[in-house]
């Protein structure tokens, strides 16, 4: 390990997402063919935040140039976070330096490019450091609303996996309720929701206030079924996004754990059975009679092999990179604008009230939000309103038309 820095260090970090392997791959060939030498970090920050720098993979173009199309990654992922004591993070900066690694990359979502940028400072250009935005969740602040890698396999993917569902429920005249992940926003529900033409999508920015109550979403759920009733079908598909989980009182979720970063661990909370039990109970006091599925999608989407437009953008990103960093680059999210490389200072992704990376939330002021709530079935203010609407609709409860007016009206406060 002695002698001059020199090395390019890869390390992935967070959850697996759709083409980390195509960066790795791209990375390495380009780093290589630049006559430098390349180790993977294994497990994010889990070893090194320890002291041990033996949990390493020296990589090359022979076990790296086909890996690109294969899910998952070769170097493992880890949440470790090096900032949770100072101890950690005395150690993963001394660690990159026993390495010998002049050049970081490191590949991850939001969280990671806050950690990123932290060590940049630490480093002062002393090691250079580039991140590659990696997460399904889409929620990085990239320009033009260019997607994250890893977004369009996971949209695939879910999409062929609700499109069954949906068949099912026609099939059987059952409701599902599919909680899709998305951490903080709703681009991933929203797309699938989009691309498969469920029935209904709920997903966080759609609520104005922090703290929602769980009943007001509960409402908004019953309020598409009791619509589609009336209509004849007693059947239909709602993709939630399990970023209402930030947004829901969380003494309504009982005891939530916190990740390494801090965050609510989603994994621990069985949020589509939470809304199947307040659901059931809901429907039933109106005399409304349905069967409930709830599923959970994400595990089968993020370490999915990725579909070609990821592929061609993982190698695109694996190779700026490289090139950014040994042209002198430093402290920059790797993005692509119009086939160009298009660095963005991390200074420029930090809000500058909060002091944590800005997160993209879908933009409910366009056309293409707009769009997908036409084709969807929602209860409307506009549906308590009008008379004729509103007796066809308490029709299919045990309610009068005041008491399903005033229990509805809460959804458009």
């Amino acid at each position: 390990m002695a002698g001059r820095p020199n090395k390019v260090g890869i390390i992935a970090v967070g959850g697996p997402a759709p083409g980390i392997n195509g960066v790795i791959s791209a990375a390495t060939i380009e780093a290589t063919n630049r006559g430098k030498e390349v180790i993977g970090i294994t497990d994010g920050f889990k070893w090194i935040s320890k002291g041990d720098i033996s949990k390493v993979i020296a990589l090359d173009i022979s076990n790296t140039s086909r890996i690109h199309t294969k899910g998952g990654s070769m170097i493992g992922v880890s949440r470790q976070s090096p900032l949770k004591d100072k101890e950690s993070f005395k150690n993963t900066v001394e660690s990159i330096k026993k390495l010998g690694i002049k050049y970081l990359i490191t590949i991850g979502g939001d969280g990671t490019m806050f950690l990123a940028r932290t060590l940049s400072q630490h480093f002062k250009g002393k090691i250079k450091i580039a991140h590659v935005p990696k997460t399904i969740d889409n929620n990085i602040s990239l320009p033009d609303y260019i997607p994250t890698f890893g977004y369009e396999t996971a949209l695939d993917v879910g999409s062929d996996i609700v499109s069954s569902i949906m068949e099912d429920a026609k099939s059987t005249s059952r409701w599902f309720l599919v909680v899709t992940m998305g951490r903080e926003s709703g681009h991933l529900a929203l797309g699938i929701a989009k691309a498969v033409g469920v029935t209904l999508a709920i997903i966080p920015e759609e609520f104005k206030k922090k703290n929602v109550s769980l009943q007001k979403m509960i409402k908004v759920l019953e309020g598409s079924i009791i619509k589609r009733l009336s209509m004849g079908r007693s059947y239909g598909v709602a993709v939630i996004a399990e970023g209402m989980l930030d947004r829901i009182n969380p003494k309504e979720l009982g005891v939530v754990d916190k990740d390494n970063m801090g965050r609510i661990r989603y994994v621990d909370v069985n949020f589509g059975q939470l809304m199947k039990n307040e659901l059931d109970n809901n429907l039933m006091e109106k005399g409304i009679e349905t069967e409930i599925i709830n599923k959970r999608i994400g595990y089968e989407l993020r370490s999915a092999p990725p579909i070609p437009f990821d592929l061609k953008y993982t190698r695109n990103l694996g190779y700026c990179a490289v090139k950014y960093l040994l042209n002198g680059g430093d402290s920059a999210l790797i993005s692509m604008k119009k086939g160009r490389m298009n660095p963005i200072s991390f200074e420029k992704l930090i809000d500058k009230k909060t002091g944590k990376t800005v997160v993209r939330y879908v933009d409910l002021n366009t056309e293409s939000y707009e769009v997908s709530q036409k084709y969807m079935i929602k209860l409307l203010k506009s549906d308590l309103e009008d008379p004729a609407k509103l007796r066809k609709l308490a029709k299919e409860t045990n309610l009068t038309k005041k008491q399903f007016k005033e229990y509805f009206s809460e959804i458009f406060k």
